[in-house]
């Protein structure tokens, strides 16, 4: 027989083996495509992608890496190759009105970064996704929330594996996103809050500061400079840190863990949620767990302590009586 043919018939059965047989000697020619295959969709079903996904698609021609930190300064001395710098108290929010970014310029952002309705958006920053975390909030308003991801890890555990780092701007092409008034779907306002304290709306309060800021024994976090004229929390609330769903390296517990972590102060996402810290931005930490990763009915309010502890003549919980002096 031609040894062509034998070639031919040889192949004819082992495309005929069970598959686990098969694979343990040639791998199928389809296997890696499918595995990358597989690894996309992955990705593009879940809030979060891995360090290890985003360093193999660096290049890919429909996404956006964004960075988001805290300290200023950190993505100039070297961030994700292709990422842009996004300042949270500029670019994020509207600098004379406290407001998140208006529809205007939340429109020339989006733009700038190359970002629209079916771009994948990879948020990232340092100290655990903090702040990473409300820019997801803020692109949420704008319909953004599906394609938004967040870099399991950020910074730290990107750093912290190697990762290559670049300190050359990216260049992208402009998007022709065009914003809408932004939804009320994620936001939590002050007369929500304030009829959840006095009981006449049925919905749970998250209050993510540390147990000192929500017991009253300190009004802020030492060293910042927003402060409210009034110790503790709103009533009824339940008291969870935010850094309490992140593990040692960044990344978030599993699904498992931060149910349980939830439950344990009441919160299972059967009634809905509004989230609270000092100004808001930690708290959209936690509503970032809540909404995407655990799928719970959950708004952020921004406003936060800043407005409810300087509101006049509103119901408040001061365990620890600490009363404000003036300074």
């Amino acid at each position: 027989m031609p040894r062509p043919l034998i070639h031919l018939l040889a192949i004819v059965a082992g495309a005929a083996l069970p598959f686990g047989a098969a694979a343990k000697e040639t791998p199928a020619p389809g296997a890696a495509a499918q595995a990358r295959t597989e690894a996309r969709s992955d990705a593009a079903a879940s809030p979060l992608v891995s360090t290890e996904w985003l360093e193999k698609n660096l290049d890919a021609k429909n996404l956006r890496i964004v960075e988001v930190s805290v300290e200023p300064g950190v993505f100039e001395r070297g961030h994700i190759p292709g990422a842009q710098n996004v300042v949270w108290h500029t670019d994020l929010v509207e600098t004379v009105s406290r407001d998140i970014a208006g529809p205007e310029k939340f429109t020339a952002l989006a733009r700038r970064l190359g970002v629209d309705r079916d771009t994948t958006v990879v948020l990232y920053g340092d100290n655990n996704n903090w702040f990473a975390a409300w820019g997801a909030w803020v692109l949420a308003q704008y319909g953004l929330v599906d394609n938004v991801k967040l870099l399991d890890g950020g910074r730290k555990k990107w750093e912290a594996e190697k990762r290559p780092l670049d300190t050359r701007n990216a260049e992208v092409a402009a998007s022709t996103f065009a914003a809408p008034a932004p939804s009320t779907t994620f936001r939590a306002r002050f007369g929500d809050v304030l009829a959840v304290a006095k009981r006449e709306r049925d919905e749970q309060i998250l209050d993510i500061r540390s147990p000192d800021e929500f017991s009253g024994k300190v009004i802020a976090p030492p060293g910042v400079q927003e402060l409210a004229i009034r110790a503790g929390h709103i009533p009824g609330s339940v008291n969870v840190p935010w850094a309490k769903a992140v593990n040692a390296d960044g990344t978030l517990k599993s699904p498992a863990e931060l149910k349980a972590l939830y439950a344990a102060a009441g919160i299972d996402g059967s009634k809905p949620i509004i989230t609270s810290c000092r100004i808001g931005e930690r708290s959209s930490h936690s509503w970032f767990v809540l909404t995407r990763v655990l799928g719970y009915p959950a708004r952020n309010y921004d406003g936060s302590w800043t407005e409810y502890g300087n509101a006049v003549g509103v119901p408040v919980v001061n365990l620890a009586g600490t009363v404000w002096g003036g300074k």
